[in-house]
C-alpha cells in the first residue's frame, strides 16, 4: 500500500513558477514509478508527467516539455514536479499517483497503471 499527499500547489501569474511535491508512506516507495496528471473543469485526467523508480527515466506531455521537470528523492520518499513559464492553460487540481514497476527505469502514462492516488493540489495561473 502506498499513500500519497500533494502540496505546492496555489495560484500564481503567467510566467510563475511553481513547485509542487508529492510525499509517499510505504516501505517500497521506491520500487514505484510515479506520474502526474491534471483535471482541468469540464475535462477529463491528462497525463503530464512520469518517472521511473530509479529516477533515470522521466517522461513529458508535449505541452509542458521544456517547462517541467519532474524528480524523485527515494530517500525522502518525495516526488516533485518544478513548473516554469506557466500558462493559464495549465490551471487544473493536479494529481501524483504511484504504480509498482518491476523495471528501475519503467515509466507509465495511463491512468489504468496507476493504482495510487493522492488527494490532488489545485494550481490556478492567472493571465
Amino acid at each position: 500500500q502506498v499513500q500519497l499527499v500533494e502540496s505546492g500547489g496555489g495560484l500564481v501569474q503567467t510566467g510563475g513558477s511553481l513547485r509542487l511535491s508529492c510525499a509517499a508512506s510505504g516501505r517500497t516507495f521506491s520500487r514505484y514509478a510515479v506520474g502526474w496528471f491534471r483535471q482541468a473543469p469540464g475535462k477529463e485526467r491528462e497525463f503530464v508527467a512520469a518517472i521511473s523508480w530509479s529516477g533515470g527515466s522521466t517522461y513529458y506531455e508535449d505541452s509542458v516539455e521544456g517547462r517541467f521537470t519532474i524528480s524523485r528523492d527515494n530517500a525522502k520518499n518525495t516526488v516533485n514536479l518544478e513548473m516554469k513559464s506557466l500558462k493559464p492553460e495549465d490551471t487544473a487540481v493536479y494529481y501524483c499517483a504511484a504504480g509498482l514497476s518491476y523495471s528501475s527505469d519503467g515509466y507509465y502514462i495511463s491512468i489504468r497503471d496507476y493504482p495510487y492516488w493522492g488527494q490532488g493540489t489545485q494550481v490556478t495561473v492567472s493571465s
